[in-house]
């Protein structure tokens, strides 16, 4: 459905209160709900390519400039005409868990305590603690916490429009 054309920009649309938005028809609040996930695709799309970008353009110096300190990741600063560029090559460590558990048995078998070494996080699945009989749930609840995240609302057009 076209729109006259005084229908809100996204420039427009920062600046306006969103009572005043709330308050338009439904059909403009779907189209413009349409154009701002266009314009956000388009933006994480031309992200990607300058980011892709910078590395072409800095990812050899930088990796020079690494190995020059002795180090295989973290952040280094390069200089391009007026500019410090900053590249930051993050560490990511991903741990057998198996091998690990392997690992925290040996330490406490010897009489050390695992905990001195290695951190571990408990959980229950939501799908398994629905699972649990009542009186089992009953003594779980003191240790869950529920929160709720942020409220999405998307506008989608009836079976009866489509």
């Amino acid at each position: 459905m076209p729109y006259p054309e005084n229908t809100p920009s996204v420039d427009d649309m920062l600046n306006m209160p969103a009572g005043d938005l709330a308050q338009m028809p439904v059909a403009l609040l779907a189209a413009l709900q349409a154009e701002l996930d266009h314009a956000g695709k388009q933006l994480k799309a031309a992200t990607a390519r300058f980011n892709t970008a910078l590395e072409v353009r800095y990812a050899t110096r930088a990796a020079e400039a690494r190995r020059a300190c002795g180090k295989d990741t973290g952040t280094v600063r390069l200089v391009d005409d007026d500019y410090t560029v900053v590249a930051d090559l993050p560490k990511r460590v991903d741990w057998d868990q198996e091998a690990l558990a392997q690992i925290a048995r040996n330490i406490a078998d010897s009489g050390e305590d695992p905990a001195e070494f290695i951190d571990t996080k408990l959980s229950v699945s939501e799908r398994k603690y629905g699972a649990l009989p009542e009186a089992w749930r009953k003594g779980f609840e003191p240790a869950r916490t529920v929160r709720t995240g942020a409220l999405k609302v998307t506008l989608e057009p009836s079976e009866a429009r489509a």
